[in-house]
């Protein structure tokens, strides 16, 4: 039987993650139709139909889904070896493949543009989601999440400091309502409720002191994206449970006040992490070492006394918060 190329195994894969063949074809840069041609023609060869194609949907046939699990792994392993020999070439080049949360993604991106810069022939394909992906079957270099998501098996390397949630209400809206002192204060008031990527409605967590709370707060608006959640709260429809890199230009600008400072303690930031059974590639390499590179900077400003453009990590206890929080607000 003649042996498929690597081309028509990525092909099948990028169908297999996006279930659509033209979102698929974008992601690799080709057209529709020599996408659902290398398919095809690999269906051909091995004698099995990989997809279940409808004018609607695509899915993994039982072939085909196990087809994937196999050739994910070898594949994966397949450009690690490309990318050691590329990594002997003086110039650090090819793309980068990284899955992270929309909002990590947000709080990022003056890192990724700084990486592009200071290396020009280096590609980044960012791609995000809600929900924690396995990255070595989405065929992704790392991931970033908040530190308490980041899988055991992998190799985490912290940045951007500590991060603290918060409780933002408009002035309008305390206006007419007295602000919360304890947490239990919540159920009085109108809250806009968070949904997340499993579907179930987030329970907002507080912690002072050693003392725990966990409220199913009420109210009119159920959101699942943070950009919207702060629309709301600016509008003066009810109180937002958000991460303070969602609101710190409206506290800044007094859009929104907070409450309940007190009840919310630092807690570990995110990391950029990898598998630890695999040889980082060049381009991963480089952007590693700026990662540590700021950290040291942001180390020595402290040590001079400068305020650090974060804050912090914490030394004490923090608080534990279920990831699918962390996932969604980050």
């Amino acid at each position: 039987m003649k042996t498929s190329g690597l081309g028509e195994l990525e092909a099948v894969l990028a169908v297999a993650r996006h279930r659509n063949f033209r979102a698929a074809a974008t992601e690799l840069g080709v057209s529709t139709s020599a996408l659902s041609h290398a398919v095809a023609g690999l269906e051909a060869r091995i004698g099995v139909r990989l997809f279940n194609r409808t004018t609607r949907s695509v899915s993994l046939s039982a072939a085909g889904a196990q087809f994937v699990d196999s050739v994910a792994p070898a594949l994966s392993t397949i450009r690690v070896a490309i990318e050691q020999a590329g990594s002997f070439r003086d110039t650090v080049s090819g793309v980068l493949r990284i899955n992270t949360s929309a909002g990590a993604a947000r709080v990022v991106m003056p890192l990724f543009l700084e990486f592009l810069q200071r290396y020009p022939e280096m590609k980044l394909d960012i791609v995000t989601e809600g929900k924690m992906v396995d990255i070595v079957a989405g065929g992704f270099d790392a991931g970033i999440r908040l530190a308490e998501a980041v899988p055991q098996d992998m190799v985490a390397v912290p940045f951007g400091g500590a991060l603290r949630f918060a409780v933002v209400g408009s002035p309008d809206y305390f206006a007419r309502h007295k602000p919360p002192r304890a947490p239990a204060d919540l159920l009085a008031h109108a809250c806009i409720r968070m949904r997340m990527p499993s579907g179930v409605i987030y329970h907002w967590e507080f912690e002072r002191h050693g003392e725990v709370a966990r409220i199913d707060v009420d109210g009119v608006l159920t959101l699942d994206e943070p950009d919207l959640m702060l629309q709301a709260a600016r509008a003066g429809l009810g109180l937002a449970y958000l991460s303070e890199w969602n609101v710190a230009a409206d506290l800044q600008a007094g859009t929104l006040v907070r409450v309940l400072t007190a009840w919310t303690p630092p807690l570990d930031g995110v990391c950029l992490y990898y598998p630890s059974r695999r040889h980082a590639p060049a381009g991963l390499r480089a952007l590693i070492d700026m990662i540590r590179e700021q950290a040291e900077a942001e180390r020595k400003r402290g040590e001079h006394g400068v305020q650090p453009s974060r804050p912090p990590a914490s030394k004490g206890r923090v608080r534990s918060v279920s990831r699918t929080a962390n996932d969604k607000n980050t």
